[in-house]
């Protein structure tokens, strides 16, 4: 305002007044336009932060790290076919679908911290690659054991039940002292183990009873590695284009009751959302084939042309620590290859 006064005192001056006023005018257009733009501001309301950016910026200033992976082939596999019918009186049913010949192991009621104890001696002390070892480790502290061997590539269940005179109903309240089952599968020969990375899966398996009716699951799943590592195989969040097929036949307010007696445990986790749309695709475009993996959330929904513009994930918004792809580039110029000469009519010359 200061300026404005002094430069109308000297338009008034008559020695300057024919040299000045257009300066005043334009110097009047200014202010004008800073008070506009300030009204504007104020506009979008405080406390709302707004990014004004270059309109040719289009990538992420700050690059998302990208998390160095290592392809492995996992010879195990562990389902359960039944989990509505499955009691700690009743029993479960288990199906391994194993690469080569295992055996699948499983003990009852093996305490919590025994069992933790003895990954740790796998990292540390020795290697658990047979039943004989993790026995071992657990110095015996479980109530009963089941064993049965599974052949390459076999699909059969195998029914694992408590004897009668074991007198068992339940493990107590939570937190529990033992897991109610602990699934056991190790490579069967010698030789297979010094091909596999993985040499041994440890399942940790909840089955309801008397007082924790959770509905039977798989809690953990821990993959051991011949180097002495163990990881923990976790899921990874993705829509598919076909409806996977539910674990458990519960119903909605089943389904609320099973996540508040996880959160009563510490076990539960952020679910994603559900959409509608089942698809591979990207989405963000739509358009690309999903193959990058944000971490810490874990959700599988960008492809490679977008992965580079988000610091936040576009599905649940958390901040993207790390990501890594599924597949390589080369893999994924190979998987195409392989569509297009399935998709070419039979009989066409070219």
């Amino acid at each position: 305002m200061k300026i404005l006064e002094f430069l109308t005192g000297v338009r008034n001056h008559p020695k300057y007044s024919s040299s000045l006023s257009l300066i005043f005018i334009l110097v009047h257009r200014v202010f004008k336009l800073l008070n506009l733009c300030f009204v504007i501001l104020l506009g979008f309301g405080l406390g709302v932060p707004v990014i004004l950016r270059n309109s040719e910026e289009t990538e992420s200033s700050t690059r998302v790290l990208k998390k160095r992976m290592r392809q492995v082939k996992n010879p195990f596999g562990l389902e359960i076919p039944h989990p509505a019918r499955a009691s700690v009186t009743k029993g479960i049913t288990l199906t391994p679908d194993c690469l080569e010949d295992c055996i699948l192991t499983c003990y009852w009621g093996c305490g919590v911290q025994k069992l933790h104890e003895a990954l740790q001696k796998h990292v540390y002390c020795f290697r658990i690659k047979t039943p004989q070892a993790l026995e071992d480790a657990l110095y015996s502290e479980y109530l009963y054991r089941q064993q049965y061997f599974i052949k390459k590539n076999d699909k059969e269940e195998k029914y694992c039940q408590l004897p009668e005179d074991a007198q068992v109903v339940d493990f107590g309240p939570v937190p529990r002292s033992r897991y109610p089952l602990i699934a056991l599968l190790t490579l069967a020969d010698e030789e297979d183990r010094e091909i596999y990375d993985i040499i041994s899966m440890v399942a940790v398996i909840h089955i309801p009873d008397e007082s924790y009716r959770l509905s039977c699951r798989i809690l953990y799943q821990y993959l051991l590695l011949a180097q002495g590592q163990y990881h923990d195989l976790k899921q990874l969040f993705m829509s598919a284009n076909s409806t996977a097929p539910s674990s458990s036949d519960t119903s909605p307010g089943e389904s609320s009751t099973d996540r508040s007696l996880l959160e009563k445990a510490g076990l539960a986790e952020e679910e994603p959302e559900l959409h509608e749309e089942n698809s591979k695709d990207c989405v963000v475009c739509q358009n690309g084939t999903v193959n990058w993996v944000l971490l810490p959330c874990r959700h599988a929904c960008l492809c490679d042309g977008c992965i580079k513009y988000f610091q936040q994930c576009p599905m649940c918004r958390q901040f993207v620590q790390e990501s890594f792809p599924l597949c390589s580039k080369k893999e994924q110029d190979e998987d195409e290859s392989t569509h297009i000469l399935q998709d070419v009519l039979p009989g066409r010359v070219f």
